[in-house]
């Protein structure tokens, strides 16, 4: 996942603003607020942590991939960026 200073901060900024979600969350369902709100901030919730989810997931892809072709431990077809770029497509249409 995240190594360097800054991709941590980002995802750390992330996750604090989907926490903020949650709480605002909570605090509609406690005040009673209406379903059709209610629903409109969950889509906003899941689409919070499903980009979250591609993020890290295309990151240890890359990792995997990337240090695989670099040790010559892998003999691919396809250049490994192109294979990335390729099951991200697929892993992003998925997570909608």
């Amino acid at each position: 996942m995240p190594h360097s200073p800054e991709e941590k901060k980002r995802v750390v900024t992330r996750l604090r603003r989907i926490q903020g979600q949650a709480l605002a969350l909570e605090r509609a369902v406690n005040e009673g607020t209406e379903c059709g709100a209610l629903l409109q901030q969950l889509a906003a919730l899941r689409g919070a942590a499903t980009g979250l989810m591609a993020e890290v997931l295309e990151s240890h892809l890359r990792e995997t991939f990337l240090q695989s072709a670099q040790g010559g431990q892998r003999e691919a077809k396809v250049e490994p960026e192109a294979e990335i770029d390729l099951l991200m497509r697929l892993v992003r249409s998925y997570l909608k």
